[in-house]
């Protein structure tokens, strides 16, 4: 399957340095780093003037203090980026990818970014759709066959009112899997198809988030690509975006060598039989590759500008609150105007945040390998940038 030549050009190229991994890393939010060169800022018309050096210094100081009051004492393990218009302005790396061959992280070590990869899936479908490939209202069924729930779409799956049952819970019962094989995304639909398990709700009725729906996302771009969905996400997003240190995880290729997943107190988490299926995970990346990413989502040259806005907004306001879901993201919308997307990931220890403050071009993204719920509160920073309802307490950022 043929792409636009544009899609193979390297849209966004890295003027980080991509050195060796040392130790003083983790302190390396010193200045100001580009995230894309000038010659590839056309593409990109995202408020591109300079940021004033006393805003850069200021957010620093309290960055710094957020960081080292979430996670004192090098407790991090991990990764934490915040950027505006494209620009990192604060960066830290702390801890060990592995800490049985002592590998640091540092800014070019790929993290399980959990259930961000449904950001990047979704992004992926949708990039399918903008080439008419498929449509967010053509029935599952239409490009799967096997499918068995006839009123299910795309676009269900997407934003989760599809009301399938989660695979890791049918998967876990010996009468429909045996624990000892590696589940699949095929053996996902096979499943399915085979056992016509009852849908959690009627389709479209209501939001109900789950992991199958991404699994089969997966599927649906290998049907329509004629490729492996690793290969897909690797010619539709990684390369055209330069994300050198992001991939798929493929089980029997990367179990040794891909970054490890540790509990709280640096146990390793042994790998199970869900630990090959994709699309709803299993992407490894870096904060630097997922800037690259949050870039692109605001050029019509990656994405059009329909589809963004189709992405961008909630389904589901069967209940009265200020939490929503678009197109693979989770946005809080409040009364007052203001709206804040994001995504969290968990998969066995490794959790992760990213989060999108659209109106003012800021991203700020945390992954760690090492089990923590802290990685979830980077989204109170929100304020720091922009008006929003949350309250930040001041003692986290001020001195």
């Amino acid at each position: 399957m043929k792409f636009p030549k544009y899609i193979y050009i390297p849209l966004l190229a890295s003027a980080l340095f991509l050195g060796s991994c040392k130790e003083k890393e983790k302190n390396i939010a010193s200045h100001e780093t580009e995230i894309i060169d000038s010659d590839a800022l056309s593409p990109y018309k995202i408020k591109d003037k300079k940021l004033d050096p006393k805003y850069i210094e200021d957010k620093k100081k309290s960055l710094d203090l957020f960081f080292e009051k979430n996670w004192p004492n090098n407790s991090m393990n991990g990764s934490f980026l915040v950027a505006k218009n494209g620009k990192i302005i604060y960066e830290k790396y702390e801890g060990k990818s592995n800490f049985s061959t002592d590998e640091k992280i540092n800014s070019t070590t790929p993290i399980h970014v959990a259930s961000v990869t449904k950001v990047l899936t979704a992004t992926a479908v949708l990039r399918l759709v903008d080439r008419e490939k498929l449509s967010l209202e053509d029935k599952v069924n239409k490009i799967l066959p096997s499918f068995p729930y006839e009123e299910i779409t795309i676009k269900m799956l997407l934003n989760h009112r599809s009301g399938l049952p989660n695979y890791a819970y049918f998967a876990d019962d010996t009468k429909v899997w045996e624990r000892s094989k590696m589940l699949h995304n095929q053996d996902i639909l096979d499943l399915l198809a085979k056992h016509k398990f009852g849908l959690y709700f009627k389709p479209d009725r209501k939001f109900g988030y789950c992991n199958t729906n991404y699994a089969i996302l997966a599927l649906v771009i290998e049907k329509v690509t004629g490729k492996n969905y690793r290969t897909a996400m690797k010619e539709m997003i990684f390369e055209p975006l330069g994300m050198k240190n992001t991939f798929v995880f493929d089980y029997e290729k990367h179990k040794d060598t891909a970054s490890q997943s540790y509990k709280g107190n640096k146990v390793l988490y042994e790998n199970n039989h869900l630990d090959d299926v994709y699309g709803d995970k299993n992407v490894y990346s870096t904060p630097r590759d997922l800037l690259k990413f949050d870039m692109a989502t605001y050029s019509d040259q990656f994405l059009n500008s329909v589809l963004v806005s189709e992405a961008f907004k909630g389904y589901s306001y069967e209940h009265k609150g200020t939490k929503n879901y678009g197109l693979g993201i989770r946005m809080l919308e409040w009364e007052t105007g203001e709206k804040l997307y994001y995504h969290n990931g968990w998969w066995h220890g490794n959790t992760s945040s990213y989060v999108k403050l659209k109106t003012d071009t800021v991203a700020i993204i945390a992954l760690s390998n090492k089990y923590t719920l802290k990685t979830y509160k980077v989204w109170k920073l929100a304020p720091l940038f922009g008006q929003y309802p949350i309250k930040l307490d001041k003692d986290d950022v001020t001195n």
